[in-house]
């Protein structure tokens, strides 16, 4: 496990190199390739041309595919993880109502941004390492929210942790649905309305009596 670890770090920090700009072209280049070629076909040879530049340069930042696909991923998870990080922060104190229908606006807007690079991006979670970081990431979300709903002034939740978990799940879900593809024009129109229905039912459930 050590080894696989050690496998899928870069070689060297975009600090370290000065080259903020030359990764940033790696990973667009990385996702440009993964949402045209699909993750097979997804080599550092086509990413290195894709980005303009030559293999030997990719494996100066990542010692193989795996460690640059790690990277990728890791930049959208973290991306996804502050935002709701920050939309929980932001809502802390106010009624469950809003909490919800805030909180399915920001995933939502976050996940959905690029429908195709999300899709692409759920290949590389399959990856090796892939599940470690979903996992790391889906512990910052769940924890934020569970923070956010303690400090809800009309709701008590017993177990606040149990329930942000099944309120993430509940939007990860539909949201798979749709960038794997099995969602319908009407689904995919109606999906923030009809999340936002559903979470606030779910929430509203442990509103204080009147």
């Amino acid at each position: 496990m050590n080894n696989l670890k050690a496998s899928l770090k870069p070689r060297k920090s975009a600090v370290q190199a000065r080259s903020t700009a030359t990764v940033d072209a790696l990973h667009t280049a990385t996702l440009q390739v993964l949402t045209q070629h699909g993750l097979v076909r997804c080599t550092t040879t086509r990413v290195a041309e894709r980005a303009g530049m030559s293999v030997g340069s990719v494996y100066q930042y990542y010692p193989n595919r795996d460690a640059l696909l790690a990277a990728v991923l890791e930049k959208h998870l973290l991306e996804v993880a502050e935002t709701v990080e920050r939309t929980c922060e932001q809502c802390r104190g106010k009624p469950v109502a809003e909490m919800a229908s805030e909180l399915v606006s920001a995933f939502l807007a976050v996940k959905l941004r690029n429908p195709a690079m999300s899709k692409a991006l759920y290949a590389i979670a399959a990856e090796r390492g892939g599940a470690e970081l979903v996992a790391r990431i889906n512990i910052r979300m769940v924890t934020a929210t569970a923070a956010m709903l303690v400090s809800a002034p009309d709701a008590d939740f017993e177990d606040p942790t149990l329930i942000a978990t099944v309120s993430l799940t509940a939007l990860t879900g539909p949201v798979r649905a749709l960038l794997e593809g099995y969602a319908t024009p009407l689904f995919e129109s109606c999906l923030e309305q009809q999340a936002t229905l559903l979470l606030t039912a779910y929430l509203g459930m442990y509103r204080r009596p009147a």
